[in-house]
C-alpha cells in the first residue's frame, strides 16, 4: 500500500469535510472527479480509509462530562482481557495500553459527575483491575482529528 502526497491532500480534504463532493475534493487536490473517486476507492481497498463517519458534539447529547483513567491491572493481563472488559461500557470512547505505572489510558464520556463514578464503578468491578486514577475535563483546549 502506498500513500502519496496526492492522497495525502485527499485524506486531509475529506477530514476536513467527509461529506465534500468528489469534484470539490478535485478541485482542492488539483484533479478530476473520476480521478479523486478511483484514488477514494483504492484507499478504501487499501484499508487505508477504514470508513466515514458524523462528528456530533456529545453535550448535545447530554454527555457533557469527561474523564481520563488510569487503570492499574493486578498481576499480568492481557490487552485482550481489558479490551473485552472496556468496550462493553458504552461510556469508554477510547481506551489504550500504556507505558509507565499504569496499564491502560481510558477516555470515558457521561451525562453528569454522578454518572461518571456509576461508570468508574463498572470499570473497577472487574477482576483484572486493581485500582484507577481519574482527572476530570475541565475544558478542551485542542481538538483535531488525526493526521
Amino acid at each position: 500500500m502506498t500513500v502519496d502526497r496526492t492522497d495525502e491532500e485527499i485524506l486531509g480534504a475529506l477530514q476536513r469535510n467527509g461529506r465534500a463532493s468528489y469534484a470539490e475534493v478535485g478541485q482542492q487536490v488539483g484533479l478530476s472527479a473520476p480521478a479523486v473517486k478511483r484514488r477514494v476507492d483504492r484507499l478504501r481497498a487499501d484499508g487505508v480509509i477504514r470508513g466515514f463517519t458524523a462528528l456530533v458534539d456529545p453535550a448535545v447529547l447530554g454527555w457533557a462530562t469527561e474523564a481520563y483513567v488510569e487503570v492499574f491491572c493486578a498481576g499480568n493481563v492481557s490487552p485482550d482481557g481489558l479490551r473485552r472488559t472496556l468496550e462493553s461500557i458504552p461510556e469508554v470512547v477510547d481506551a489504550c495500553t500504556v507505558t509507565g505505572e499504569a496499564d491502560a489510558l481510558v477516555h470515558l464520556r457521561a451525562g453528569d459527575i454522578r454518572h461518571m463514578e456509576t461508570v468508574l464503578e463498572r470499570v473497577r468491578r472487574d477482576r483484572r483491575v486493581d485500582h484507577t486514577r481519574s482527572v476530570i475535563v475541565l475544558s478542551r483546549l485542542v481538538e483535531r482529528a488525526a493526521p
